[in-house]
């Protein structure tokens, strides 16, 4: 698998990749894949993987493509399939299509293909290669290669803060503290979301919808409320838009009172999981959970404990702060509820992702330097 591409071999990638993030907000929980087909440095057909279910990214460009495709190659950002999921293998409608040469830019860590559709190709006589712009596509799906490896989804904090790194005034009011072009670039990250966590305090405080406003009809991410002694009220605005509520427990069902609450929420369509044994929820068995459910990237919209205990059991994969030009104070609520240092040695580093002006705010985006 030579590591030799042209320029063209590159353009024509970067436009696979430009397709495939057209389904940024709709694959869940399959990857997010373009495709494009070319002959002699001339792009014959291309297509993108719409959502689950639906054709995948190299047959739709091939059914652009037509007999065009025969001695063609095709530019895949993601390693086709060789199993039959939701929809027929890709591999054979390459074959079939009689593809010269594939390049693809990552392997699918999926267990069903990882290797097996490079194999497949190359047994049929198809020039195979791969690694272009790996590191780019690894980005597009990172939610979804790490469920495939690790057995959980990407965690993602989001919070908004004052320049002095609080999150809301000593009495809890906190909206709002960034404008309003931070707060749409926040329906962005939720709209690519497989699931939106939240803590029951901030139910009881700031009863939120965690919704995608700009969805209207279109599926939602799963709600997820992490609420040991399910306190969540079932008129919450949770309950007000179509899509899943999971409520995370670790309460006794087999105390009246919290088999009656368990009803309610139930009955307003919510699903109740007693996540743990223990009064305090295991948070990696509650991601291992979500990983079977197929959520690729969890977005964590909590207060500073729970988005605290996320960073203290070093479950956090990636950090985004909305900082304001503010000043709320010592007494203001702080970002994370952290255990006390005696040595600056002992504090977690991030390494710096970007920084992004959205109108008098400022998008900070941090992934820790060193993962579990």
């Amino acid at each position: 698998m030579s590591l030799k591409f042209s320029d063209f071999d590159r353009s024509a990638m970067v436009r696979a990749l430009l397709l495939a993030a057209r389904g940024m907000e709709t694959t869940h929980p399959n990857p997010r894949v373009g495709c494009v087909i070319a002959r002699r440095e001339r792009i014959v057909g291309e297509g993108w993987h719409h959502r689950a279910g639906e054709a995948h990214a190299e047959v739709v460009a091939l059914e652009a493509a037509g007999t065009a495709a025969a001695g063609a190659t095709a530019y895949v950002t993601l390693e086709p399939c060789s199993h039959h999921g939701r929809t027929p293998p890709c591999v054979n409608a390459l074959i079939e299509a009689r593809i010269a040469r594939v390049v693809f830019a990552v392997a699918d860590p999926n267990p069903k293909v990882n290797g097996q559709g490079a194999e497949a190709l190359g047994k049929a006589g198809i020039t195979v290669q791969s690694g272009l712009m790996d590191v780019e596509a690894t980005e597009l799906n990172i939610g979804f290669i790490k469920r495939m490896q690790r057995g959980r989804p990407w965690v993602r904090v989001k919070s908004a803060m004052s320049v002095d790194g609080r999150t809301a005034l000593a009495n809890g009011k906190s909206q709002w503290i960034t404008g309003e072009e931070a707060r749409g670039d926040v329906q962005l990250w939720r709209a690519r979301s497989s699931a939106i966590l939240t803590g029951v305090g901030t139910i009881l405080a700031d009863d939120p919808r965690l919704s995608v406003r700009s969805r209207q009809n279109a599926p939602q991410p799963i709600r997820i409320v992490m609420d040991s002694l399910l306190r969540t009220p079932p008129d919450s605005q949770l309950f007000d838009i179509p899509g899943e509520v999971l409520i995370s427990t670790t309460a006794d069902f087999s105390m009246p009172q919290i088999a009656a609450r368990a009803a309610a929420l139930e009955k307003r369509g919510a699903r109740v999981e007693c996540m743990s044994r223990t009064p305090r929820t295991d948070l990696s068995l509650m991601l291992a959970r979500l990983a079977e459910l197929e959520v690729n990237e969890v977005l964590v919209e909590a207060g500073p404990t729970l988005s605290g205990e996320f960073v203290r059991q070093s479950l956090v994969d990636e950090i985004l702060i909305y900082m304001a030009p503010k000043l709320l104070g010592s007494q203001a609520r702080p970002l994370f509820d952290l255990p006390l240092l005696e040595d600056l040695a002992g504090a977690q580093r991030l390494e710096p992702v970007d920084t992004v002006r959205l109108g008098d705010d400022l998008r900070l985006r941090f992934r820790p330097r060193v993962k579990i």
